[in-house]
């Protein structure tokens, strides 16, 4: 011990400081040289900079909050691209993070599926998102993620997707909402249908949607829905809500996230995981045997009881409930609000709609799976709503090992960009999918991008990797066709239901719709429309 006195007493606080400090530039300085070696070794191209008068990416940090608040994300990476003016990929460095945004259907490519084990979620993701999404399908790579996926893929068979009793019982609680203009006092407050009285009264749709969709979801996972479209407050989704507003700003401002206080995200994460917990430890309680007879019949059958045939583990199966719940409820509610939105602005797209429907179904039967898939104007609404408003607008990977994207070094943006281990990239695909130079010229059969024309999927299919509304590669969505079945079905219900619907957001928006981009992308200002009973409809 007086041995170490003695030497630690040799130096003076000065002198410890200089030291550390020496040290400190050592390491960086080895840091970058061993950086500029791999870069080197790759090839070297890196993309063009974004512009910044603060240190440290300070400056891109704050254009990317500010324009957040607004609802401005599109706006600002179109602003990052033309400001580099060559090229739909482009860097910055946020304290020591290399950061990538790209629209490049090349890259995006390379990222989901020709360079897939290159690229994963990393471990900044993971660390960021695991409170929320847990060791889920959503932020996990290699292993972890392939049991995921194998443990979900089975419970959205065609079988499966296709029992359309889950939507049925819950559209006739919506039409009851729509009737009344907002959510039941209770399941059994009394409203009547079919009361002319409502016709042409102006309700917020987009809300009721939700709602809609977190039955749907919570019947189908758990059993038992949280009867959110009869009530008029539900903690619940008030705490999954602003548990993903939280989240969505701590990933967007990367090193910085430190700064964002956790006090409300904690608390909110707290009454989702005791809300769950219910479910699950009713789920434990059963025996082996008696989960395998609970998956064998289609009625009894749940999300939740087949992922407890396969594990035990409490934290598994919250992980995996809270991810899939936020893909079925969020994603398909806010692509319905954009359909809703966009048809009420477009009186001749509803008409061609409903001819469809009438012609397929007729005014009150129940459509099935055939029907559905059999509607051809019924697909180009969906798929023009999901070019214009894809479900899931930025998303992000980080780089798992030394390598490249195809495009956006060199003087034209042509030549490949090396890229790091470490480094993190975001993709957008509603950036992509908006480019006007991806498109064939307006003509007679093919409106302007910007516009919702659904009548442009009778003449035009988009070259591969241009549209992917639902990722692509391995990780593509699981839950594509249960989603794409439930909005057309809820669809198909309502212009059954309504042949007229009237758009009141003019006077809100003025007729630029305003984009929240939090996780999932939705109406900021909602959806208020009039709607019209269709005299035989059901």
């Amino acid at each position: 011990m007086a041995i170490v006195e003695e030497f630690v007493g040799k130096f003076s606080p000065q002198g410890v400081i200089l030291a550390v400090a020496t040290l400190t530039f050592i390491l960086l300085f080895a840091q970058w040289a061993d950086a500029l070696f791999r870069l080197h070794k790759l090839g070297g191209n890196s993309a063009p900079k974004i512009p910044t008068k603060l240190p440290f990416g300070m400056g891109v940090v704050y254009r990317m909050m500010e324009h957040a608040a607004k609802n401005e994300n599109l706006e600002l990476w179109n602003n990052f691209f033309a400001e580099t003016g060559r090229t739909y990929t482009v860097e910055s460095r946020i304290l020591t993070r290399r950061i990538f945004l790209t629209a490049d259907p090349e890259n995006i490519k390379a990222i989901l599926a020709a360079q897939f084990n290159d690229y994963g979620k990393g471990e900044a993701f993971h660390r960021e998102w695991k409170p929320f999404l847990g060791d889920s399908i959503f932020t996990t790579d290699g292993e972890k993620w392939h049991t995921s996926r194998q443990l979900i893929r089975p419970q959205f068979i065609k079988d499966r997707v296709s029992d359309l009793h889950c939507f049925e019982d819950h559209v006739a609680t919506l039409f009851k909402c729509m009737a009344k203009g907002d959510a039941l006092d209770g399941k059994h407050e009394k409203i009547d249908i079919n009361m002319k009285g409502s016709d042409g009264a102006i309700i917020e749709i987009s809300n009721l949607l939700f709602r809609y969709t977190l039955d749907v979801a919570t019947d189908f996972l758990l059993g038992k829905d949280v009867e959110s479209m009869c009530s008029l407050r539900q903690p619940f989704a008030d705490a999954f809500n602003e548990v993903q507003a939280i989240q969505n700003n701590i990933a967007r401002v990367g090193p910085f996230n430190w700064l964002i206080p956790r006090g409300r995200y904690k608390a909110c994460l707290k009454i989702i995981n005791e809300f769950l917990n219910q479910y699950i430890e009713r789920a434990l309680r059963l025996s082996p045997e008696e989960l395998a007879s609970k998956t064998k019949g289609d009625r009894g059958y749940t999300f939740l009881h087949a992922l407890a045939s396969h594990t035990r583990d409490r934290t598994v199966l919250r992980d995996q409930l809270v991810a899939v719940l936020l893909a079925g409820r969020d994603t398909t509610a806010a692509t319905l609000s954009w359909a809703i939105y966009e048809l009420a602005r477009h009186p001749e797209a509803v008409n061609k709609l409903r001819q469809e429907i009438l012609h397929t179904v007729g005014p009150t039967q129940t459509p099935t799976y055939a029907h559905l898939k059999s509607m051809k104007y019924l697909q180009n609404i969906m798929n023009e709503t999901l070019r214009l408003y894809p479900v899931v607008p930025f998303n992000v990977r980080g780089v798992v090992h030394d390598t490249t994207l195809p495009r956006g070094g060199g003087p034209d943006g042509s030549e490949p960009i090396a890229v790091l281990k470490g480094t993190s990239i975001s993709y957008s695909t509603l950036a992509m999918q908006r480019r006007p130079d991806l498109y064939p010229p307006v003509s007679e059969n093919f409106a302007d991008p910007a516009v919702f024309s659904p009548d442009r999927w009778f003449h035009w299919q988009p070259k591969p990797w241009t549209y992917i509304p639902f990722n692509g590669g391995p990780r593509i969505c699981v839950g594509q066709q249960f989603a794409l079945t439930e909005m057309a079905y809820v669809l198909c219900r309502i212009f059954q239901r309504f042949d007229r619907i009237d758009s009141h957001m003019g006077q809100i928006d003025g007729g630029k719709p305003n984009l929240r981009s939090v996780i999932t992308l939705s109406p900021h200002d909602g959806v208020r429309v009039a709607l019209w009973r269709a005299k035989g409809g059901l």
